[in-house]
């Protein structure tokens, strides 16, 4: 079971390929505040749900100075897909070995249908400027949860 972060902890940096195999790394967002979500699977209908609300709300995040970064265990060739068929604008990266999963708390035992699974843990971690947890949110639901965002980040 994967430690769940809290806010003041430094956020795990990590570098993964994104939809077309470019690295991309939280690093590279200083100076920015990031929302790093966590999601199960491209092409399936929450994560879809999901991604398209968070693609919908981009420059009202953007402006408000937060860059979007989705993580899921998906193949890049899987996140190329998803971008396209869904015209996603969010970037996508893949993490098809887990660790950052797991070092965020994102991947662990989690109930589904009633049945405790190992699995990926919907979250959002919201990075701060120089890196630290601003908020750390788990077992979040995929709908309504970026209009929740807003409201709570006064955005």
């Amino acid at each position: 079971m994967s430690e769940r972060l809290a806010p003041g902890d430094t956020a795990p940096d990590f570098t993964l390929p994104d939809a077309d195999g470019n690295p991309v790394s939280l690093a590279d967002h200083r100076g920015r505040k990031v929302i790093v979500y966590f999601y199960p699977a491209a092409l399936t209908p929450g994560c879809t749900k999901q991604a398209c609300d968070f693609t919908d709300n981009l420059d009202v995040l953007a402006s408000a100075g937060y860059d979007v970064i989705g993580v899921s265990p998906d193949k890049p060739e899987k996140l190329a897909k998803f971008r396209e068929k869904e015209s996603l604008k969010v970037t996508l990266v893949a993490d098809p070995d887990k660790a950052v999963l797991t070092s965020y708390g994102a991947f662990g035992e989690k109930k589904l249908y009633g049945k405790t699974v190992t699995g990926v843990i919907r979250s959002t971690v919201i990075v701060d400027e120089s890196g630290k947890v601003a908020h750390a949110l788990y077992n979040v639901k995929a709908t309504g949860h970026v209009a929740k965002l807003l409201k709570d980040l006064s955005i």
